[in-house]
Protein backbone atom coordinates (compact mmCIF):
# COMPACT_ATOMS: atom_id res chain seq x y z
CA UNK A 1 0.00 0.00 0.00
CA UNK A 2 0.87 3.60 -0.74
CA UNK A 3 1.64 6.39 1.94
CA UNK A 4 -0.97 8.50 0.29
CA UNK A 5 -3.67 5.28 -0.13
CA UNK A 6 -2.69 4.29 3.50
CA UNK A 7 -3.22 7.81 5.01
CA UNK A 8 -6.73 8.39 3.00
CA UNK A 9 -7.89 5.24 4.61
CA UNK A 10 -6.94 6.78 8.12
CA UNK A 11 -8.63 9.99 7.37
CA UNK A 12 -11.66 7.79 7.02
CA UNK A 13 -11.69 6.34 10.34
CA UNK A 14 -14.52 6.71 12.41
CA UNK A 15 -15.08 7.57 16.44
CA UNK A 16 -16.89 5.66 18.52
CA UNK A 17 -17.87 6.72 22.04
CA UNK A 18 -17.08 5.48 25.60
CA UNK A 19 -19.03 6.20 28.15
CA UNK A 20 -18.26 7.03 31.75
CA UNK A 21 -20.27 6.72 34.75
CA UNK A 22 -20.10 6.64 38.48
CA UNK A 23 -22.91 4.50 40.13
CA UNK A 24 -24.36 6.54 43.14
CA UNK A 25 -24.66 4.22 46.47
CA UNK A 26 -22.26 1.12 45.14
CA UNK A 27 -18.91 3.29 44.59
CA UNK A 28 -18.53 1.70 41.12
CA UNK A 29 -17.37 2.96 37.80
CA UNK A 30 -19.20 1.85 34.79
CA UNK A 31 -17.89 2.18 31.17
CA UNK A 32 -19.87 1.44 28.23
CA UNK A 33 -19.36 1.98 24.50
CA UNK A 34 -21.12 -0.17 21.20
CA UNK A 35 -17.68 -1.07 19.20
CA UNK A 36 -19.29 -1.62 15.72
CA UNK A 37 -18.07 0.49 13.69
CA UNK A 38 -14.82 0.23 15.37
CA UNK A 39 -15.13 -3.08 14.16
CA UNK A 40 -15.84 -2.35 10.43
CA UNK A 41 -12.86 -0.45 10.54
CA UNK A 42 -10.39 -3.19 11.63
CA UNK A 43 -12.43 -5.28 9.19
CA UNK A 44 -10.93 -2.47 6.64
CA UNK A 45 -7.70 -2.81 7.89
CA UNK A 46 -7.65 -7.11 7.86
CA UNK A 47 -8.70 -6.73 4.06
CA UNK A 48 -6.09 -4.18 3.10
CA UNK A 49 -3.36 -6.32 4.89
CA UNK A 50 -4.65 -9.42 2.77
CA UNK A 51 -4.79 -11.21 6.39
CA UNK A 52 -8.19 -13.38 7.26
CA UNK A 53 -7.84 -14.99 11.08
CA UNK A 54 -9.78 -17.76 12.05
CA UNK A 55 -13.03 -17.12 13.69
CA UNK A 56 -11.38 -17.94 17.25
CA UNK A 57 -8.41 -15.90 16.91
CA UNK A 58 -10.74 -12.90 15.06
CA UNK A 59 -13.12 -13.11 18.58
CA UNK A 60 -10.20 -12.92 20.67
CA UNK A 61 -8.67 -9.20 18.72
CA UNK A 62 -12.03 -8.05 18.81
CA UNK A 63 -12.63 -8.86 22.45
CA UNK A 64 -9.05 -7.47 23.40
CA UNK A 65 -9.79 -4.01 21.38
CA UNK A 66 -12.93 -4.01 23.76
CA UNK A 67 -11.38 -4.64 26.99
CA UNK A 68 -8.36 -2.35 26.34
CA UNK A 69 -10.54 0.17 24.77
CA UNK A 70 -12.92 0.52 27.95
CA UNK A 71 -10.13 0.10 30.21
CA UNK A 72 -8.13 3.30 28.87
CA UNK A 73 -11.47 5.44 28.91
CA UNK A 74 -11.51 5.18 32.90
CA UNK A 75 -7.70 6.29 32.70
CA UNK A 76 -6.12 9.73 32.81
CA UNK A 77 -5.89 11.55 29.52
CA UNK A 78 -2.20 11.16 28.99
CA UNK A 79 -2.11 7.50 29.54
CA UNK A 80 -1.24 4.53 26.67
CA UNK A 81 -1.62 0.96 26.93
CA UNK A 82 -0.06 -1.83 25.19
CA UNK A 83 -0.86 -5.71 26.58
CA UNK A 84 0.72 -8.43 24.88
CA UNK A 85 -0.75 -12.00 25.83
CA UNK A 86 1.78 -14.59 25.28
CA UNK A 87 -0.49 -18.34 25.03
CA UNK A 88 0.99 -21.69 24.23
CA UNK A 89 -1.58 -23.91 23.33
CA UNK A 90 -2.76 -22.80 21.42
CA UNK A 91 0.78 -21.18 20.46
CA UNK A 92 -0.45 -17.60 19.88
CA UNK A 93 1.11 -13.69 20.71
CA UNK A 94 -1.68 -11.14 20.88
CA UNK A 95 -1.04 -7.07 20.64
CA UNK A 96 -3.26 -4.15 21.59
CA UNK A 97 -2.47 -1.19 22.31
CA UNK A 98 -4.29 2.29 22.87
CA UNK A 99 -3.50 5.83 23.84
CA UNK A 100 -5.56 8.45 25.47
CA UNK A 101 -3.34 10.86 23.86
CA UNK A 102 -4.70 10.29 20.30
CA UNK A 103 -7.84 8.12 21.21
CA UNK A 104 -6.34 4.99 18.78
CA UNK A 105 -6.61 1.61 19.33
CA UNK A 106 -4.83 -1.57 16.83
CA UNK A 107 -3.87 -4.85 17.62
CA UNK A 108 -2.06 -7.69 15.63
CA UNK A 109 -1.73 -11.59 16.01
CA UNK A 110 1.41 -13.64 15.77
CA UNK A 111 0.70 -17.14 15.25
CA UNK A 112 4.09 -18.08 13.84
CA UNK A 113 8.13 -18.05 15.09
CA UNK A 114 6.60 -17.70 19.14
CA UNK A 115 8.95 -17.89 22.16
CA UNK A 116 7.66 -21.44 24.69
CA UNK A 117 6.88 -20.33 27.99
CA UNK A 118 6.41 -22.67 30.48
CA UNK A 119 3.06 -20.47 31.25
CA UNK A 120 0.23 -18.32 29.58
CA UNK A 121 1.13 -14.53 30.35
CA UNK A 122 -0.09 -11.06 29.69
CA UNK A 123 2.99 -8.66 29.61
CA UNK A 124 0.98 -4.97 30.00
CA UNK A 125 2.58 -1.95 29.67
CA UNK A 126 1.53 1.75 30.43
CA UNK A 127 3.02 4.82 29.97
CA UNK A 128 2.08 7.96 31.04
CA UNK A 129 3.31 11.61 29.91
CA UNK A 130 6.14 12.89 32.50
CA UNK A 131 6.16 9.67 34.30
CA UNK A 132 8.45 6.38 33.64
CA UNK A 133 6.12 3.36 32.31
CA UNK A 134 5.36 0.39 34.64
CA UNK A 135 4.98 -3.01 33.22
CA UNK A 136 3.10 -5.58 34.70
CA UNK A 137 2.94 -9.44 33.96
CA UNK A 138 0.11 -11.58 35.18
CA UNK A 139 -0.34 -15.10 34.91
CA UNK A 140 -3.43 -16.30 33.03
CA UNK A 141 -5.18 -19.70 32.41
CA UNK A 142 -8.51 -18.63 30.13
CA UNK A 143 -8.17 -17.82 26.76
CA UNK A 144 -10.53 -15.56 27.15
CA UNK A 145 -9.86 -11.92 26.87
CA UNK A 146 -12.69 -10.51 29.26
CA UNK A 147 -11.21 -12.69 31.87
CA UNK A 148 -7.99 -11.99 31.05
CA UNK A 149 -8.99 -7.89 31.98
CA UNK A 150 -10.46 -9.38 35.09
CA UNK A 151 -6.60 -11.15 36.12
CA UNK A 152 -5.24 -7.81 34.83
CA UNK A 153 -7.31 -5.66 37.21
CA UNK A 154 -7.17 -7.88 40.54
CA UNK A 155 -2.94 -8.48 40.04
CA UNK A 156 -2.06 -5.05 38.48
CA UNK A 157 -4.66 -2.26 38.98
CA UNK A 158 -5.11 -4.02 42.54
CA UNK A 159 -9.07 -3.86 42.51
CA UNK A 160 -11.88 -5.62 40.84
CA UNK A 161 -13.37 -5.24 37.63
CA UNK A 162 -16.27 -6.85 35.45
CA UNK A 163 -16.38 -7.19 31.93
CA UNK A 164 -19.98 -8.33 30.30
CA UNK A 165 -21.40 -8.22 26.47
CA UNK A 166 -24.95 -6.26 27.07
CA UNK A 167 -25.19 -6.54 23.50
CA UNK A 168 -23.14 -8.63 20.33
CA UNK A 169 -20.97 -4.83 19.95
CA UNK A 170 -22.03 -3.05 22.67
CA UNK A 171 -19.90 -3.89 26.30
CA UNK A 172 -19.89 -2.77 29.41
CA UNK A 173 -16.85 -2.62 32.40
CA UNK A 174 -17.90 -2.22 36.02
CA UNK A 175 -14.98 -1.17 38.40
CA UNK A 176 -15.17 -1.41 42.23
CA UNK A 177 -13.97 1.70 43.85
CA UNK A 178 -13.06 2.61 47.01
CA UNK A 179 -15.82 1.51 49.64
CA UNK A 180 -17.68 -0.25 46.75
CA UNK A 181 -20.67 -2.24 47.41
CA UNK A 182 -18.95 -5.57 47.11
CA UNK A 183 -21.77 -7.80 47.67
CA UNK A 184 -23.71 -6.03 44.83
CA UNK A 185 -20.58 -6.14 42.49
CA UNK A 186 -20.08 -9.84 42.74
CA UNK A 187 -23.59 -10.44 41.97
CA UNK A 188 -23.96 -8.52 39.05
CA UNK A 189 -24.59 -10.85 35.63
CA UNK A 190 -25.43 -10.60 31.47
CA UNK A 191 -29.41 -9.24 33.02
CA UNK A 192 -28.73 -7.13 35.52
CA UNK A 193 -26.10 -5.52 33.37
CA UNK A 194 -28.92 -4.84 31.00
CA UNK A 195 -31.15 -3.32 33.38
CA UNK A 196 -28.46 -0.63 34.96
CA UNK A 197 -30.27 1.54 33.86
CA UNK A 198 -33.45 0.81 35.36
CA UNK A 199 -31.99 -0.21 38.74
CA UNK A 200 -29.18 2.37 39.44
CA UNK A 201 -28.49 5.63 39.93
CA UNK A 202 -25.98 6.52 37.42
CA UNK A 203 -24.10 9.96 36.74
CA UNK A 204 -22.37 10.60 33.46
CA UNK A 205 -18.74 11.45 33.93
CA UNK A 206 -17.16 11.50 30.59
CA UNK A 207 -17.13 11.02 27.34
CA UNK A 208 -14.48 10.02 25.09
CA UNK A 209 -14.42 9.21 21.63
CA UNK A 210 -12.00 6.04 20.10
CA UNK A 211 -11.19 5.07 16.99
CA UNK A 212 -9.11 1.74 14.64
CA UNK A 213 -6.24 3.16 13.90
CA UNK A 214 -2.13 2.43 14.17
CA UNK A 215 -1.12 5.85 13.45
CA UNK A 216 1.88 3.90 11.40
CA UNK A 217 3.26 5.47 8.66
CA UNK A 218 7.13 6.07 6.41
CA UNK A 219 7.97 8.46 8.78
CA UNK A 220 7.91 6.92 11.63
CA UNK A 221 9.56 3.50 9.87
CA UNK A 222 12.68 5.47 8.36
CA UNK A 223 13.85 6.11 11.40
CA UNK A 224 14.36 2.00 12.15
CA UNK A 225 15.68 1.16 8.45
CA UNK A 226 18.18 4.41 7.87
CA UNK A 227 19.87 3.87 11.01
CA UNK A 228 21.17 1.02 9.30
CA UNK A 229 24.93 0.88 8.16
CA UNK A 230 25.71 0.50 4.18
CA UNK A 231 26.70 -2.98 4.67
CA UNK A 232 23.25 -3.79 6.33
CA UNK A 233 21.66 -2.19 3.84
CA UNK A 234 23.13 -4.16 1.15
CA UNK A 235 21.85 -7.66 3.47
CA UNK A 236 18.40 -6.28 3.39
CA UNK A 237 17.93 -4.72 -0.25
CA UNK A 238 20.08 -7.44 -1.64
CA UNK A 239 19.36 -6.87 -5.47
CA UNK A 240 16.01 -5.50 -5.14
CA UNK A 241 15.60 -1.61 -5.72
CA UNK A 242 12.39 -2.13 -3.47
CA UNK A 243 11.02 -3.93 -0.38
CA UNK A 244 8.24 -4.27 1.86
CA UNK A 245 7.89 -4.03 5.35
CA UNK A 246 5.16 -4.77 7.78
CA UNK A 247 4.11 -2.34 10.80
CA UNK A 248 5.14 -4.59 14.20
CA UNK A 249 2.00 -2.97 15.40
CA UNK A 250 -0.60 -3.54 12.65
CA UNK A 251 0.78 -4.97 9.98
CA UNK A 252 0.28 -2.54 7.51
CA UNK A 253 2.36 -3.28 4.65
CA UNK A 254 4.32 -0.54 3.40
CA UNK A 255 7.01 -0.56 0.38
CA UNK A 256 9.91 1.42 0.53
CA UNK A 257 12.61 1.76 -2.42
CA UNK A 258 16.32 2.18 -2.00
CA UNK A 259 16.14 5.68 -3.77
CA UNK A 260 13.84 6.76 -1.11
CA UNK A 261 15.98 5.53 1.92
CA UNK A 262 18.85 7.00 0.77
CA UNK A 263 17.25 10.57 0.06
CA UNK A 264 15.55 10.46 3.86
CA UNK A 265 19.36 9.48 5.31
CA UNK A 266 21.12 12.41 2.90
CA UNK A 267 18.05 14.73 4.24
CA UNK A 268 18.66 13.52 7.71
CA UNK A 269 22.79 14.06 7.31
CA UNK A 270 22.15 17.35 6.15
CA UNK A 271 19.98 18.99 8.94
CA UNK A 272 22.65 17.46 11.07
CA UNK A 273 25.40 19.16 9.51
CA UNK A 274 23.09 22.28 9.36
CA UNK A 275 22.53 22.45 13.54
Amino acid sequence: MSEQEHSDTRDQATNIELRSYFVRERNALAVRGTFSELYVDYYIHLMEIGYQPSPEHDQLMKDALAVLGLHLAARPWNEAAAWTLSWQEPSLNLFVTGSNRDSRLTCRIFTEDIRERDRNILFAQTTADGSSSRQSVVEVDHLNFFQIGEDYYLNSEQRPARFFRHDDEDFVMVAAQPDCDMEWFRSLDDDAIRALDQTETLSLLEKRNWRFECGCSMDRIFPMIGSMGEGAMDEVFGDKEIIELSCPRCGMRYNLTRETLEAWQADQQADGNSK
